[in-house]
């Protein structure tokens, strides 16, 4: 039988203030999970060592432990490389993959201790491909994401903490509101698209909720295209 419950466990959610962020906190709490949302609005700022290792801290007292962690928080910033200042490349690289580090690094002697865990991290099929529009830092850091789930898997499968990660193509939330206000840009988006159809934030949250749930308990390393077929050409 299948096994998608997350009864009992404490998950904590980066960037669930919106978007796949927010479908994911409210996929895990229906399974029966007690969620942690974390989010600069909720005042944590994920790019903060402190603000993090301070908000896991209460969230494990809170709660008893730290069993699921979803590092979803991320940011882009769409220009051609030559205008991109070296303070925004810096600011996508922050959030986009030093705070997935900072974050995942934090979790583990929670979930050592709780005798496991797992942790999903959201890459993007920009992680695999050079894109359809210019946005290098996000696609460097979404790369960079895939190798660094992979690294995490391995060093830290002798204490049962599976590491894995899910790649989104073009969804549609706020996130992407400047492609998908552009007849013209979605169109482009839809050419790369075989199945005709984009995946909705819940959607991409099934996937999260599968790799983190007891049905996935073989599977770490692996990153997880959700991508209507865009990386099958």
């Amino acid at each position: 039988m299948l096994d998608l419950g997350l009864e009992g466990k404490i998950a904590i959610v980066t960037g669930a203030a919106r978007g796949i962020g927010a479908a994911s906190a409210k996929l895990f709490a229906e399974h029966g999970a007690n969620v942690v949302s974390l989010d600069l609005s909720t005042g944590c700022d994920v790019t903060d060592e402190r603000a993090v290792v301070r908000a896991f801290a209460d969230a494990a007292r809170e709660y008893g432990g730290i069993d699921i962690l979803v590092n979803n928080a991320g940011r882009a910033n769409r220009k051609p490389a030559t205008e991109l200042k070296r303070e925004e490349w810096q600011a996508v690289v922050e959030l986009n993959l030093t705070a997935v580090f900072l974050c995942a690094r934090t979790a583990m002697p929670y979930m050592k201790k709780r005798g496991g865990g797992a942790i999903v991290n959201l890459a993007s099929i920009m992680g695999f491909s050079g894109g359809i529009f210019p946005n290098a830092s996000y696609q460097a850091t979404k790369g960079a994401v895939v190798n660094l789930t992979r690294a995490l898997a391995l060093e830290w499968a002798a204490d049962n903490i599976r590491v894995n990660a899910v790649a989104p193509t073009f969804v549609r939330t706020d996130f992407t509101t400047p492609i998908f206000s552009s007849a013209e840009l979605t169109a482009r988006v839809m050419q790369h698209t075989p199945l005709g159809r984009l995946p909705e934030p819940e959607e991409i949250a099934a996937a999260i909720l599968y790799l983190c749930s007891p049905a996935a308990r073989c599977i770490t390393g692996i990153t997880l295209p959700v991508d209507s077929g865009f990386l099958a050409r």
